[in-house]
């Protein structure tokens, strides 16, 4: 079985496109490059816009409040113990790693 999909006669063997489907790709190929100048162009249109219309933006009358008060730092304290020292495990025949 050479491939799941059947055999295609607008393609050709290397997947190129072949010359019928270049004959019917060629009345559109106009109307693609227009379409999509068009809507690049829309695109780039509404970016400056909105980057025009932010930039306007004046922030000078808003009030910034002062940063919150931060408590002192504490150390930790938890109720974890500190590690035994090894001489103390070996003293109570426990062995450590």
């Amino acid at each position: 079985m050479p491939g799941i999909l059947p055999p295609n006669s607008y393609w050709t063997k290397d997947n190129r496109m072949g010359p019928a489907l270049i004959r019917a790709r060629k009345p559109f190929l106009i109307k693609n490059i227009v379409t999509g100048i068009s809507i690049a162009t829309f695109v780039i249109g509404v970016y400056a816009f909105t980057i025009k219309a932010v930039a306007q933006d004046d922030f000078s009358d808003v009030q910034i409040p002062d940063a919150p008060e931060q408590p002192p730092h504490t150390p930790h304290t938890g109720t974890l113990k500190t590690p035994p020292d090894l001489a103390e495990l070996k003293r109570k025949g426990i062995k450590g790693t």
